[in-house]
């Protein structure tokens, strides 16, 4: 049976905030030796990949490369530009990962006549920054959300997660963003572009039910629901979504390898 690639979250699964999940190191530790192959599918659009395996380094993993990562802010950025191929001007809202992201694709950073507003977490952005993009979006813009979380985990607990910026937007506009990051479809078929690979080859594995488990099931991929993050087992009956599997700890996916 062919190997199937793990797609993995990040926040809530691999760390909180700037804690580190032991277990998950221990899993990452043994994918790495074993060679089986893996990609972080994150929705924080903050970081690049460069700054994204800097900051799991930073608090405790080891070897881990730029290459493995793919994030909202990557999907964004491809799936606008195939979408659009016309059109380059982009203001946004967001941090170095979503302006690599879009520079990488040819777009052409803005602050007036955008073709579209992209909305990605920034932890410096306030009112001001906010009506800009408002404007622009009212003279015509597309809104794009990187992605919709509620909340973010970190190591103190939780904040606000880049889906409250973005149903802001979609209630003062009285319209639907476009919808990129987990559990939206542009992630995945961007994700597998880039693996070359079929949903049939994938296995998603995270800790969010509404993101990462419902990513899975609305694109018919086999999930793992890892505990001990956002969600717990009594939410899966809550919330009526069902993984493929629940796990208390990633080192149970090592001891079931043998």
């Amino acid at each position: 049976m062919k190997q199937k690639i793990y797609l993995i979250d990040l926040d809530g699964t691999m760390y909180k905030g700037k804690a580190m999940i032991a277990s998950a190191k221990r899993w990452i530790d043994y994918l790495i030796e074993k060679e089986i192959p893996f990609k972080f599918l994150t929705n924080n659009s903050s970081r690049t990949p460069d700054q994204c395996a800097k900051h799991m380094l930073d608090i405790g993993f080891e070897k881990i490369k730029p290459e493995y990562f793919y994030t909202s802010a990557m999907a964004s950025a491809d799936y606008i530009a195939k979408k659009y191929p016309d059109k380059k001007r982009a203001f946004m809202i967001g941090q170095d990962g979503l302006k690599e992201a879009l520079l990488n694709r040819g777009f052409e950073i803005v602050e007036e006549r955008a073709d579209f507003v992209f909305i990605g977490l920034s932890l410096s952005a306030g009112y001001q920054d906010y009506s800009k993009a408002l404007q622009q979006c009212l003279d015509g813009a597309i809104l794009v959300g990187t992605n919709n979380d509620r909340i973010l985990l970190n190591e103190k607990g939780a904040g606000c997660g880049n889906g409250s910026i973005v149903a802001l937007f979609e209630y003062a506009l009285n319209t639907q963003a476009v919808k990129i990051g987990k559990p939206h479809a542009p992630i995945i078929e961007g994700v597998l572009a880039e693996l070359n690979v079929t949903k049939e080859d994938v296995i998603m594995v995270g800790d969010n039910l509404e993101t990462d488990i419902l990513c899975g099931i609305n694109s018919q991929i086999e999930t793992i629901l890892v505990l001990g993050g956002v969600h717990n087992e009594e939410d899966v009956k809550a919330y009526n979504i069902h993984p493929t599997h629940i796990i208390k700890s990633l080192e149970e996916l090592i001891i079931r390898r043998g």
